[in-house]
């Protein structure tokens, strides 16, 4: 390994900070050990393609990790409890230790190994194991901090890769109140495609599922009223007519996309912006748009025939109200009218055979 041969001013002091930060945190004699030599700044080693490695570790980022007052290096790293370090390039390249890492954590969080079995993230791993993300690529290796504490952080540690995609996000009705804002309720990456388990986007059973995701959070009465949105947006789609079949289709027997409209074919997917924020007949366009992709030709008042997400009232379709509300009355008459008329017509053959 690399060792430097005189210790600059500044390794002097990352000593130091290191000095303060164990007397503070009492750190494990097991990690002081180790931090000695990898507590200083360019501390490297080689890997077999003669690409170097970082050995450097920050002190205080691992003692205020998840595993700090829990781990020691030698936990993960075994084989060193003796101090004894291979003279050379212990592996080929850094996708081979990307890999050993990813097997290091399945000792301790099976569950969360096996679940990234079933993601697209896994699949990747097999064919194209050098851009496929592990453990420590969203995680971080030893400044780990609570996956469950801020979703802007699971938000950037997606950014690695999807870097496109997180900053239409950040534009995003979602994204602003994430990251600006603060407000962790709304949904980050982890919340519509999960952690571990991701499924591939791309694929008609994602696509005809997406209502579901949505509905987590639009159909949340509570949650909802802290924003003020009404929940009638999840209840309106479910009881039309591409809501339905969205309902009764079955995602596992879908080879090619269906007709089906979904939220995200009107709404978006990551570039979600709130129509009352957009321009006036923004959202009608962008709705009149989708539409012409089933319905081709279809005149630009097309969505018109559609009440939105709005329930029918004097203010809102009143003659749609109108209407229902005539049906909702004139059908119980009719059919207590039609009882009561065969119940009397049986009493009167009864009593007069």
């Amino acid at each position: 390994m690399k060792r430097p041969t005189a210790i600059p001013a500044a390794l002097l002091l990352t000593g130091l900070a290191f000095a303060a930060t164990a007397a503070a945190d009492e750190v494990p004699e097991a990690v002081s050990a180790c931090l000695d030599c990898h507590g200083m700044e360019g501390f490297v080693t080689e890997y077999g393609d003669g690409s170097e490695m970082d050995l450097f570790v920050a002190a205080d980022g691992f003692l205020h990790s998840v595993h700090g007052g829990e781990l020691v290096c030698t936990d993960c790293h075994e084989g060193y409890e003796d101090g004894d370090h291979p003279s050379g390039a212990v592996f080929e390249d850094e996708t081979a230790y990307k890999l050993l890492t990813y097997d290091l954590c399945r000792k301790c969080h099976f569950d969360t190994y096996t679940r990234t079995l079933e993601s697209v993230h896994y699949a990747l791993l097999q064919e194209v194991p050098e851009m496929a993300p592990v453990c420590s690529d969203c995680h971080g290796s030893h400044e780990i901090a609570d996956p469950h504490d801020k979703q802007a952080t699971m938000a950037r540690s997606c950014a690695q890769c999807h870097d496109g995609v997180y900053k239409t996000y950040l534009d995003s009705v979602h994204g602003h109140a994430l990251v600006d804002n603060h407000v962790e309720a709304v949904p980050s990456c982890s919340d519509c495609h999960t952690a571990h388990s991701i499924e591939d986007p791309t694929t008609a059973a994602f696509h005809m599922a997406s209502p579901d995701i949505c509905i987590e959070c639009h159909g949340d009465a509570e949650l909802m009223e802290s924003f003020g949105i009404a929940t009638t947006v999840a209840e309106t789609y479910l009881a039309d007519f591409h809501g339905v079949t969205a309902t009764l289709a079955d995602p596992d027997r879908v080879e090619e996309r269906q007709l089906v409209v979904t939220c995200v074919d009107c709404h978006g997917v990551h570039d979600i912006a709130s129509p009352a924020a957009m321009p006036p007949g923004a959202m009608k366009e962008t709705v009149a748009e989708t539409c012409n992709g089933c319905h081709e030709g279809a005149a630009g008042d097309f969505p018109q025939a559609w009440l939105s997400h709005f329930p029918p009232s004097l203010s809102n379709a009143p003659l749609v109200y109108l209407v229902d509300l005539f049906y909702t009355l004139f059908i119980p008459f009719m059919l207590i009218g039609l009882m009561l008329h065969v119940g009397l017509h049986l009493y009167r053959v009864a009593a007069h055979r």
